[in-house]
């Protein structure tokens, strides 16, 4: 009523916002909400003394064919893709990154995320961002990784592996490894996880590279990596709501006395 425009003008303009009015609003938000958090307290340190993020990427979801070029296609138009960074301690999504283009490779956007690591950030992500990029960027800044390693990682030398100990999904061990990360070498531990039941994909066995200390035992690096999935149930989350508000946009455009199906 204070606001002389109509609601479809007001959807017309968030429709046509720009990629970083989006990352500013997920800045904003986390603002506003972190001094309420900070008040009501963190139910559960995941690594008392450091911060945890948890890194991944989300592809929006594919869109109806309504342009006439995309008619003839038979995979639907991805519209964007966004890089997102999650507090799990607080619950808190801190940072966005959006790209347009919904072919991008992930860690193609990984450089803003990089510029705003902390000394004692812990960064958690999965073997797709196993890049020198960074893996050099995350330790320059002071901060920490655990993330799971890719098979095109150069590893030049391999220490002993020794076992560990036990989590409740397999037996843990561990060894130094020196890694080429572009023009230098690196020093970094590798935790293995030997699963006792294969993953999804055929995976008998995990291996997470970290330069956390050795103060930080290697069943707790294990542990760190296996609940990076809390990303994904906030995203398993956001999804489930888009459809439920489809829905319910449906169901609100049906005619009096039409049916729904």
């Amino acid at each position: 009523e204070e606001i002389p425009v109509s609601l479809s003008a007001l959807y017309s303009k968030l429709d046509g916002a720009e990629v970083v009015t989006s990352e500013a609003l997920v800045a904003y938000s986390t603002a506003q909400l972190r001094p309420v958090i900070n008040e009501l307290g963190v139910s559960e340190a995941w690594l008392p003394g450091y911060r945890i993020k948890v890194l991944d990427g989300k592809h929006i979801a594919a869109t109806e064919r309504r342009l006439s070029v995309l008619r003839d296609c038979a995979a639907g138009p991805l519209p964007g893709l966004a890089l997102v960074v999650m507090e799990p301690e607080t619950g808190l999504v801190t940072q966005m990154v959006g790209c347009e283009d919904g072919h991008a490779q992930e860690r193609s956007l990984v450089v803003p995320v990089i510029d705003e690591v902390q000394p004692k950030d812990v960064v958690i992500a999965d073997r797709n961002f196993c890049t020198a990029r960074v893996l050099n960027g995350v330790a320059d800044r002071g901060g920490f990784f655990v993330i799971r390693e890719h098979a095109q990682v150069p590893v030049l030398s391999e220490g002993t592996l020794h076992e560990r100990g036990r989590t409740d999904s397999g037996t843990v061990f561990e060894q130094r490894v020196t890694l080429r990360l572009d023009d230098r070498e690196a020093q970094a531990r590798r935790v293995v996880l030997r699963l006792d039941t294969p993953t999804r994909d055929g995976d008998t066995e995990m291996a997470i590279l970290t330069n956390l200390p050795a103060s930080v035992k290697a069943v707790a690096v294990a542990g760190l990596y296996r609940r990076r999935w809390t990303i994904e149930s906030l995203f398993g989350i956001r999804c489930l709501r888009g459809r439920m508000a489809n829905s319910v946009r449906a169901i609100q455009t049906v005619p009096r006395g039409g049916e729904v199906s």
